[in-house]
């Protein structure tokens, strides 16, 4: 299959990016595909990790420091075109509240004005988002599932406005293949198993009903990182505020969130094609290491 020519990603937070697809970025960088990056929120509502950090949480200076972790992720997957959707501050974190598990999010009760999910800015965050794909023009754009992945209320509008921008560009469904990210169950299960034989990992590894996954057969594109997941390592420790990373040189890698649960980091990234051409199903596994 033929490499896809340019690709844009549209993503809730600084940190998603490279999280889902941190691997198909810098495979596409290198292998000379147009690599637009299209961040909605600066994460503003997030919570920090390291101690010597935790005053930003809820800080006004948060949004301007996750911009800086942004930029050296994308300097380290090699991307170089990335836009914040309508311009720096127009949209912001909508924050989010756990469900019973832990795991999975939903919408608090009030957004306020400038949320990036709030019902009523949706057809200008689409427009917002056609302007790009029309300068840009893609045949690949990604994002999420319906759910937003595990439930955040800007991960689902994200899913949304991608849907809505790439149908108003292409409506036949003719020439941009939209995909959302994806964990295939029996490989995050896999490598989940493998964490919790390493016995100096000092956090606990959640059991994968616990994850948002889908079935292995519901994959459309597998995409093998191989060298290229040493520069998702090095995106994933530049959100320092959002993310620690585990790597002794064992398999697989780890990372964790703010729940401390570590989560293998794969040798591979998988999509799910919502909707596009038919030959589509083959351009992200072109990238393949």
């Amino acid at each position: 299959m033929p490499l896809p020519r340019r690709m844009v990603l549209v993503h809730a937070h600084p940190d998603d990016e490279t999280i889902t697809c941190g691997g198909l970025m810098a495979l596409a960088v290198e292998a000379g595909v147009g690599v637009t990056l299209v961040t909605c929120t600066l994460g503003e509502l997030g919570e920090v990790i390291p101690p010597e950090l935790k005053s930003l949480e809820g800080a006004a200076e948060l949004a301007g420091h996750r911009a800086g972790e942004l930029e050296r992720a994308c300097a380290a997957l090699g991307v170089t075109d990335h836009r914040l959707l309508g311009g720096r501050g127009r949209w912001h974190d909508s924050g989010m509240v756990a469900t019973g598990d832990g795991i999975r999010a939903a919408a608090p009760a009030d957004l306020g004005d400038g949320a990036f999910s709030r019902r009523a800015d949706v057809d200008l965050q689409v427009a917002q988002l056609v302007e790009v794909l029309t300068e840009v023009e893609p045949d690949v754009v990604v994002s999420y599932d319906a759910a937003g992945g595990y439930g955040h209320p800007d991960h689902v509008r994200a899913h949304e406005i991608a849907g809505g921008a790439v149908e108003r560009v292409d409506p036949l469904g003719e020439r941009v293949g939209l995909w959302a990210t994806a964990a295939a169950h029996d490989e995050v299960a896999a490598g989940l198993g493998a964490l919790r034989r390493r016995a100096w990992l000092p956090l606990p590894v959640p059991p994968v009903e616990d994850l948002p996954t889908v079935p292995d057969a519901a994959v459309t594109a597998r995409v093998a990182l191989g060298p290229a997941r040493v520069r998702k390592l090095a995106a994933l420790r530049a959100h320092a505020t959002q993310i620690r990373v585990f790597d002794d040189g064992h398999e697989p890698p780890a990372f964790a969130l703010s729940n401390d649960l570590a989560q293998p980091v794969l040798r591979a990234e998988c999509f799910v094609l919502l909707r596009g051409p038919v030959d589509a199903t083959g351009t992200l596994e072109a990238l393949s290491a």
